[in-house]
């Protein structure tokens, strides 16, 4: 990367994944313009030891690990019709868009579940992760095998179809979930990398749970798609990161502010 006067202010090697800044005060542009090319964190941007660059303290307000799978969805419950309005609405064929909210907290329990097994491997599982866009992570998963943003999607014996960009449930109309994966990963990605201070690749995961049968095209290689009952595959992952790093990633992941 180089000023408008050709001034080398960083460079990135892809085949170590060595990242030298040699100007401080393009520090953020530079992460910036690399996230979507770093491949590997085991090289910290500023040469230093981790713990020499330790996380500020964290309080109990601020500590994304106390959240539950679904929490941040369960705001839209809030007033929920009662049983015989929901009677009626059955009986006039009207939609109750809390329903949808319900598999949807449904579906981030179950593969919450399965992620915290997870734990006793060396993996750091987070949940429900806000964002001041008012969306949020569904998961993101620190480990052995580096860095995971999962997006469920609770589909309930639907055949689903997995395109570049879209994914056709039922042979039905496309829906953005690859595209917004892919967006989420790499959103992940540069917010983990400026707070970090040392590149770290995100790789985006769909995981659709109980699905009758999924079809990926041969062509998608950047998202990883999975159905719930094969998260425990991730426990053989390993050798991306050490423990010091899946620590310290893991401390910054975990804070609110590194989000706000």
């Amino acid at each position: 990367m180089a000023t408008e006067g050709g001034e080398t202010v960083a460079w990135y090697d892809c085949a170590s994944g060595h990242l030298e800044l040699r100007q401080a005060s393009y520090r953020d542009q530079a992460l910036d313009a690399l996230a979507p090319h770093l491949v590997a964190i085991s090289t910290r941007a500023s040469g230093a030891p981790l713990s020499s660059a330790a996380p500020p303290p964290l309080s109990v307000a601020d500590d994304l690990a106390v959240n539950r799978p679904g929490d941040s969805l369960l705001p839209q419950l809030e007033g929920a019709p009662t049983w015989m309005t929901r009677q009626v609405m059955r009986l006039w064929r009207q939609n109750d868009d809390r329903d949808s909210w319900r598999k949807g907290i449904a579906g981030e329990r179950i593969v919450g579940a399965k992620l915290d097994r997870l734990k006793r491997r060396g993996w750091h599982p987070l949940h429900s992760i806000p964002l001041p866009s008012g969306a949020d992570i569904d998961h993101l998963l620190i480990g052995p095998g580096g860095v995971f943003c999962l997006n469920t999607k609770y589909l309930r014996n639907a055949r689903i179809w997995v395109g570049d960009s879209a994914v056709k449930v039922n042979g039905g109309r496309g829906h953005p979930y690859v595209r917004n994966s892919r967006h989420e990963g790499s959103r992940t990605s540069a917010v983990l990398t400026r707070a970090c201070g040392f590149p770290v690749k995100v790789v985006p995961v769909l995981v659709f749970v109980s699905a009758a049968d999924i079809t990926v095209t041969e062509s998608l290689d950047d998202v990883k798609v999975v159905k719930d009952r094969e998260i425990s595959r991730f426990r053989r992952q390993e050798g991306v990161l050490g423990p010091e790093e899946i620590e310290f990633v893991y401390a910054v992941a975990r804070d609110r502010r590194t989000w706000a």
